[in-house]
């Protein structure tokens, strides 16, 4: 089949590699003239690496293994150690904290020659009955089997599939970055995360000398953004333990990165006729629970085989004589269907925002080994793939 693909992030640079695995002819369409940059870092836990794997895709040499999560108070106390570790044991598959850019650069090497065209924003699509098709803003169109909107969070392929935008705002934003900082938590293999009644801090180890930091703060929309968000950074958080000082001395504007979080309702279809969605366009979430990757690397797993079934039925069904033209709209609604419990479960956590609260004595109720326990049991709760395996 020919299967269109909008948006080469990590969810539409997974699903191409998966798809092209399978023997489908695939095309990317990117409105950005190359391979996205921006953004600091992404931790990928067990789905996602595992994910990796079955695409083929190695991340030796890069990132950072994480152990540990470590849960601080603002003014040092430890409230939780969780052994994350114990996690990649069970599954057998590795938690690496890496650049955002590293990781679509291993997802687009070895892509063939004219797979990925940049420079092609999509505005529109259309589910023609037999096929799709794909508007761009410079007047062409292309059409196919199947089209997969993974053109995240402002989506063109979901408004014209939705007809509407979903999310709101959590309240909270994000000011980030990956910045190289000698200290402790950058050369290890520990991420920390300290909370406070200002809001929460985030430090983990993402190779290469360089230490991913975020804070969260409190943030209504419409707000505008500071000429120096450092500046706002070091007045809220300066006082904070060792070593958020030292991490604030050493970041500058340029590295700081803006991040809204919003939330939604993940519904159980996503997609209508031959159109479906992947990643942050079906699923848009706060990072507060590090899966946003990992859910667009599952989608994008489950979405090859998805398809790979369709054109199995197909060729059965033209063995046998019987209609074909429901059965594309028919897997990719059982696609839908299978990944929406998953991700809705972790997108409802994430969107409680509740990592972002003080509350120091509820979270000292529970013992480190429950904690590590429960994060094995809820990476599975959340992920079709490590089920799967």
């Amino acid at each position: 089949m020919r299967v269109l693909i909008i948006g080469a992030g990590i969810g539409g640079l997974a699903a191409a590699r998966g798809l092209l695995a399978a023997g489908h002819d695939v095309a990317v369409f990117e409105r950005a003239d190359g391979l996205r940059t921006e953004g600091a870092a992404v931790t990928l836990w067990s789905n996602g690496t595992g994910v990796l794997g079955e695409l083929g895709v190695s991340l030796d040499g890069v990132g950072s293994p994480i152990d540990v999560l470590q849960q601080r108070a603002y003014d040092g106390r430890v409230l939780a150690t969780v052994d994350v570790a114990r996690s990649a044991a069970h599954y057998r598959q590795r938690n690496v904290c890496l650049p955002r850019r590293r990781l679509l650069e291993r997802l687009a090497d070895g892509l063939p020659d004219g797979v990925v065209t940049f420079g092609r924003p999509c505005t529109g699509v259309a589910d023609l009955g037999d096929g799709v098709r794909a508007t761009f803003s410079n007047g062409t169109a292309v059409t196919g089997d199947v089209l997969i909107g993974a053109d995240g969070r402002n989506s063109v392929v979901r408004e014209a599939v939705w007809e509407r935008d979903p999310a709101e705002p959590t309240g909270w934003a994000t000011w980030q970055g990956a910045t190289p900082i000698p200290i402790e938590v950058t050369s290890g293999r520990t991420g920390a995360m300290l909370v406070g009644p200002e809001g929460s801090c985030g430090l983990m180890p993402c190779g290469e000398g360089l230490l991913q930091w975020w804070f969260d703060i409190r943030w209504t929309p419409g707000t505008p953004l500071p000429t120096s968000p450092v500046a706002i950074l070091r007045e809220q958080f300066g006082s904070w333990t060792a070593p958020v000082p030292q991490v604030l001395a050493a970041v500058s504007d340029a590295d700081a990165g803006f991040f809204p979080h919003v939330r939604h309702p993940v519904p159980a279809t996503w997609g209508k006729g031959r159109i479906t969605l992947a990643g942050d366009a079906a699923h848009s979430m706060p990072p507060t629970r590090a899966q946003g990757a990992n859910q667009a690397l599952e989608d994008a797993w489950f979405l090859a085989r998805t398809i790979r079934e369709a054109s199995q039925l197909i060729g059965a069904a033209k063995r046998d004589g019987r209609d074909t033209a429901g059965i594309v709209p028919m897997v990719l609604r059982r696609y839908e269907g299978a990944r929406a419990p998953r991700v809705g479960r972790v997108a409802k956590q994430a969107g409680k925002e509740d990592i972002n609260q003080f509350r120091p004595l509820l979270i000292r109720t529970i013992p480190d080994g429950l904690a590590s326990r429960y994060f094995t049991t809820f990476l599975g709760q959340v992920s079709n793939y490590l089920n799967d395996h």
